[in-house]
């Protein structure tokens, strides 16, 4: 039996170590969260070196049992958040919306990053069915990033057709966080300016919105992601429509592990 679950250790820890390193070469989603997985690898190495050895036996039956259950919470609790994010993973949106936020992701340089281009292909899919539907790009520049994450979206969007009257960008934010709040506040600038203009030039085509007529708006982002920035918005007294977009399946399952430990983070500063 110890054999057993010696070479069990063995496999997975091999397993976490390969992926760990194709995560790390695939460019990890933009973070140096591959070495969780590195070091979940060592940790299984380091159980099977303890099996073979025959030293688990002579840890403290109490110690055990309480690594046994530090990995049961640990397990259930991933697979709980994993339930939420995976239920929201395939959201489609709304028929026209009035605003469709598209969360930024990863520029390298000013070359946007196979993530980010997931986001905006998604964006155009969803302009083209519903042309009066407005996009608001958010993102911020970060490092290695040589122009803001929002100016790149802008200039994919505007070269694959997408109107210019069409597009908002919002270009201060640095997380999930401040892309909903920034974007919101881009929006109400949009529509009072749009009120202003209204009766400033008596546009009778233009029907100012009546009082508690809610401002319907989405979130667009890659389908892992689609559960906390709907929790984010919800915690800003949004009521926000999910909108999915694909992400690199090779990247699929490191890209839940990191959003389950970005939900419990989030859940710990009362973000959600």
């Amino acid at each position: 039996m110890r054999k057993k679950y010696m070479n069990i250790c063995l496999i997975l820890g091999l397993l976490c170590l390969v992926y760990g390193l194709i995560v790390a070469i695939a460019g990890s989603g933009g973070t140096k969260f591959f070495i969780v997985w590195i070091g979940i690898a060592v940790i299984l190495f380091v159980l099977a070196g303890l099996l073979h050895m025959g030293m688990w036996d002579r840890i403290p039956q109490i110690v055990r049992w309480i690594f046994g259950i530090l990995c049961g919470v640990f397990f259930l609790s991933f697979l709980v958040i994993e339930g939420m994010v995976i239920h929201q993973m395939h959201a489609q949106g709304e028929d026209n919306l009035d605003y469709v936020i598209v969360l930024g992701a990863r520029v390298r340089g000013a070359k946007i990053s196979n993530s980010l281009k997931q986001r905006l292909d998604r964006a155009i899919e969803y302009s083209e069915e519903y042309p009066n539907t407005v996009l608001v790009l958010s993102g911020g520049k970060g490092p290695g990033e040589e122009i803001s994450e929002a100016r790149a979206m802008y200039e994919y969007l505007q070269y694959n057709g997408i109107p210019e009257d069409k597009l908002l960008i919002e270009d201060q934010s640095s997380d999930t966080v401040q892309n909903i709040e920034f974007s919101r506040t881009v929006i109400d600038r949009q529509e009072y300016n749009k009120a202003q203009a209204a009766r400033a030039h008596l546009m009778e085509f233009y029907r100012e919105r009546p009082d508690g007529d809610t401002i319907r708006i989405g979130i667009l982002t890659s389908n892992y992601h689609v559960f906390r920035a709907e929790a984010i918005a919800r915690r800003q007294e949004i009521e926000p429509v999910g909108v999915a977009a694909a992400c690199d399946p090779v990247l699929a399952v490191h890209l839940w592990l990191r959003e389950a430990f970005a939900v419990l983070k989030d859940k710990f500063m009362g973000r959600l």
